[in-house]
């Protein structure tokens, strides 16, 4: 949480600053800043919901648009019993429960593209993900999370589409790719370079990895609105 948290910090402040230099400068040199935020749901490898601000036009000649988002989705977190096994115990008691989520921050660039389609933009970016996989065994006195933390790319299309003055319906759909990470559970780690700490019997980073799901290719499809000031 204290990595997404300093990502998030250093992407926000980036934003920041470009807004706040956009602003100083804008009589100087002619520049008209536009901002807008919002607000999307729907797919992203499960159902998720994220919040956006963008900022545009905030230095001469740069074509391209900054947003930055900050997004929550429930995923599936993978098997339950091998998870126990690789990370906990060999115990086969209680009834496993599971749940999962990630908590993202994501930094893209937008540059209008000419498609059937008007007002679309093409995007890229960077994100950062922290990967939670719940497992409970009801009756079994197992309940564990498993963690990661993740750097991963996305790249996408996005439309809008104006119901007023200032708003617009908004269409995205895309691709993010993240990296495979250490995995963390209870006292026990397992890391893609092979520096595991307690791991049990035999098990490896790959077996860990086969059993927790954290993401990989996560395909993006949302709905949204956003405001523009």
């Amino acid at each position: 949480m204290k990595r997404l948290s300093t990502a998030a910090g250093l992407m926000l402040a980036l934003l920041t600053s470009a807004t706040l230099t956009a602003q100083s400068f804008t009589d100087g040199y002619g520049l008209d800043p536009q901002f807008s935020i919002g607000f999307r749901g729907g797919y992203n490898a499960g159902v998720g919901f994220e919040a956006f601000g963008t900022v545009s036009n905030f230095a001469v000649g740069f074509p391209l648009a900054l947003r930055l988002g900050i997004s929550r989705t429930d995923v599936e977190p993978g098997r339950a019993w091998d998870a126990r096994r690789i990370f906990i115990n060999d115990a086969t008691n209680g009834d496993p429960e599971k749940k999962g989520n990630t908590l993202a921050v994501k930094l893209d660039f937008l540059l209008p593209v000419n498609t059937s389609v008007p007002n679309t933009l093409a995007y890229a970016g960077i994100r950062h993900s922290r990967f939670t996989g719940n497992f409970n065994f009801v009756g079994g006195n197992e309940d564990f999370d498993i963690t990661s933390g993740q750097w991963g790319l996305g790249v996408g299309l996005e439309s809008s589409f104006a119901m007023s003055r200032n708003v617009d319906f908004v269409i995205n759909g895309g691709m993010d790719h993240f990296f495979s990470a250490t995995l963390s559970g209870h006292d026990t780690s397992y890391s893609p370079d092979g520096e595991d700490v307690n791991g049990r019997n035999d098990y490896t980073f790959a077996d860990a990895d086969a059993a927790v799901a954290q993401p990989k290719w996560e395909p993006v499809v949302m709905l949204g609105i956003a405001y523009r000031f």
